[in-house]
């Protein structure tokens, strides 16, 4: 078994691994091909406009990351074509089928990606121009794979050329149209052609000789070569997601484990059952095992005495009941009283979040959860969705409430930041990221954005202002958008384009967004008025940064309308993060007033 993934730099410890495999199988199979070519390759992934092409890597590999094959393309965006430059194979007993998979991904990205086909070279099955039988041999059978999806040389045309005299096999301009019925044009392919002579092979083409094979490409359109091998139409392009393009979701298993019944109490079960169903009907996620981690993680953004008490008070409530603050020490916050229930008050923030049997263990599963998307993020996926309940954002170093025990959030963000990585947390939850906000005020190294209703008249109330910067070495690294109490998708969209240009700003290696779809209209906790479509132009904006992305749940309480939102949202992300060309929504806007 295998699996292919797109491996788009070498920051990451799994994907320089997978460079350097791939590097080994490029010296052991191109034997020609020189040791500084080899060692260029982090630097053409990381650097597109030095070489002239954006450079796209795709490896098919195992389980274990050891990579079976691999397929490197260069694509040219300013002349709209493919160009693949290695498709190759680990030899081994067994191959089979990955050379396949892994040209039917090209097809696939090309087709993605709107260019006019694939170009190649592909040495010569003429006896005429390849002496050697058995590299003859081998040519042929090379033609015959590729013949499958209609990929034929260009004829009429003297790219066959050898760069010097006498040499054997000079390569044939192969071309792919990917299932397009129009041929391209003579004076499209002759820039392309001068583009591939001139990126590729530069100073090694002799004088005169780049100009020589341009013009020698006379028909217009170009003229394929009919086929030799095949009797059958050739294979149509189909969708490949590889594992870059497949979302991993992780649900928390023991969210429903903690069902506060009173009359009123929103933040329930039938939340994640309204979004699972809403989501059921896409075809990019991929549902993953949540992995459980040690408590550590946990008291390196909490108060260790705040976690310790939250343990034991839980465990000594009654079965079925709940156990509510109703007396805050502010007056003598150091002296806490001794019955943990009448402590309550000391580590929270508000009257109607219950502590009962099971809401550590939940807050302790939602806390697994997002931790395991954040390492997936380090497997190859772009994209990782933690659905849990309960939600944690309000929740501060030392405090719960909002219906949040553990912030979720911030403990995968600062995960995260422990790879020697910045990363940037956007709150679009409708309240505002107080705990996230307080858990970060001090550090520069995690960029905290939270776009919210105006704390004048919406939850918590005490925090969310715009002139809350952040700290010492935080400083200007905490931004706030507290925005109107009425608020269309339009107005919002304005807003998030803003908080978005400062993330870019920052230049995040990861970013993780803490989502509510509580902004949504007829909301219970909220007042504005964003509906399917808003939060799918939502998630286009976010997914458009094309950053390693780790979106938890947080709030969203409108059950009729929580899946429909839910599946529009990652439409919009995915779209966002993998087309070529994401259509952005209209700067115009409609906000009056805004505090942000």
């Amino acid at each position: 078994m295998f699996r292919i993934r797109r491996v788009y730099d070498n920051t990451l410890p799994l994907d320089r691994e997978a460079i350097a495999q791939v590097q080994e199988i490029l010296a052991k199979q191109f034997v020609g091909l020189s040791r500084k070519e080899i060692d260029s390759l982090p630097a053409k992934l990381l650097n597109p406009l030095k070489y002239q092409f954006r450079t796209l890597l795709f490896v098919a590999e195992n389980h274990r990351h050891g990579v079976k094959g691999f397929a490197l393309v260069n694509y040219a965006p300013d002349l709209n074509f493919s160009y693949l430059d290695f498709l190759s194979v680990q030899p081994t007993k067994n191959a089979g089928g990955i050379g396949g998979a892994l040209y039917e991904k090209v097809r696939d990205e090309a087709k993605n990606l709107k260019v006019c086909g694939i170009f190649m070279e592909c040495l010569p099955d003429d006896p005429k121009l390849c002496l050697d039988k058995e590299t003859l041999k081998q040519n042929k059978s090379r033609f015959r794979f590729y013949e499958r999806y209609g990929a034929v040389p260009i004829i009429n045309t003297a790219y066959e050329t050898p760069l010097e005299t006498g040499d054997d096999c000079p390569p044939y301009l192969v071309f792919d149209r990917i299932g397009q019925t129009k041929l391209p044009g003579r004076d499209v392919v002759r820039n392309i052609v001068r583009a591939i002579l001139l990126r590729k092979y530069g100073k090694a083409c002799p004088n005169g000789y780049i100009d020589m094979v341009v013009d020698s490409f006379k028909d217009d359109p170009i003229q394929l070569r009919p086929f030799r091998y095949i009797k059958t139409e050739p294979l149509g392009v189909k969708k490949v997601f590889s594992l870059e393009q497949r979302i991993a979701l992780v649900i928390n298993d023991k969210h429903d484990i903690h069902h506060v019944h009173e009359r009123g109490y929103v933040e329930a079960p039938v939340r994640i059952r309204s979004i699972l169903k809403g989501i059921a009907g896409t075809d990019f996620f991929d549902q993953q095992p949540v992995r459980h981690f040690q408590e550590h993680a946990i008291k390196q953004v909490h108060d260790a005495k705040f976690v310790e008490y939250l343990k034991r008070v839980c465990a000594k409530v009654e079965p079925g009941k709940s156990v509510y603050p109703y007396v805050f020490p502010i007056r003598n916050a150091t002296r806490p009283p001794k019955e943990l229930p009448v402590r309550a008050g000391y580590y929270c923030i508000d009257t109607f979040t219950p502590l009962n049997r099971n809401a550590y263990v939940a807050a302790r599963g939602a806390v697994d959860c997002a931790l395991t998307c954040a390492s997936l993020l380090f497997e190859g996926y772009r994209i990782t969705y933690a659905l849990v309940r309960p939600p944690g954002h309000h929740a501060e170093s030392k405090v719960f409430g909002g219906f949040c025990y553990f912030n979720s959030t911030a403990v995968a963000a600062n995960y995260l930041s422990q790879h020697n990585s910045k990363v940037a947390v956007l709150d679009i939850d409708y309240h505002h990221g107080n705990g996230t906000q307080d858990i970060f005020y001090n550090r520069g190294d995690v960029l905290t954005v939270s776009i919210h209703g105006h704390p004048s008249f919406a939850y918590p109330y005490f925090s969310g202002f715009a002139d809350e910067k952040g700290e010492g070495p935080g400083y200007n690294f905490n931004k706030n958008y507290p925005l109107p109490e009425k608020l269309d998708g339009e107005g919002y969209r304005h807003v998030l384009q803003r908080a978005l240009k400062r993330i870019q700003a920052f230049s995040p290696r990861f970013f993780v967004v803490a989502l509510g779809y509580d902004p949504a209209k007829n909301d219970p906790t909220g007042t504005w008025s964003l509906d399917a479509a808003d939060f799918y132009q939502n998630g286009l904006l976010i997914g458009a940064l094309r950053l390693p992305t780790l979106i938890v749940q947080e709030g969203g309480y409108r059950t009729k309308s929580l899946g429909t939102n839910a599946r529009s949202f990652f439409k919009g992300l995915w779209d966002g993060m993998h087309l070529s060309e994401p259509v952005l929504p209209s700067k115009k806007n409609n906000l009056r007033a805004s505090s942000g």
